[in-house]
């Protein structure tokens, strides 16, 4: 998923207005939609800012590490399916 489909799934999925992201950032909303949308070819510090308006970060992966992150974000782990994640473990108290 590219970039600023991620940033405009969060901002959908956090329910923001172009106006809140405008109150947030200082940009105005016009940029930020035509920066979202594909329509204008941002700087990289104003997806940074967009990004930290929608509590996330931009990271830079190596290709090589690529398909390790993705699996990390999609929450799968190595090995059987009926291991539990580290984040279940700690909810149970089982560190």
């Amino acid at each position: 998923m590219k970039t600023l489909e991620q940033l405009q799934g969060q901002r959908t999925l956090q329910r923001k207005t172009l106006q809140e992201l405008q109150s947030m950032t200082g940009l105005n909303a016009s940029v930020i939609s035509n920066s979202l949308s594909g329509k204008r070819d941002s700087r990289l510090s104003t997806i940074e800012t967009l990004a930290d308006a929608l509590n996330s970060s931009l990271v830079i992966v190596p290709n090589y590490l690529l398909p390790e992150v993705q699996r990390l974000i999609s929450g799968k782990v190595i090995g059987p399916d009926d291991v539990p994640t580290a984040a279940e473990l700690i909810l149970r108290g089982e560190q």
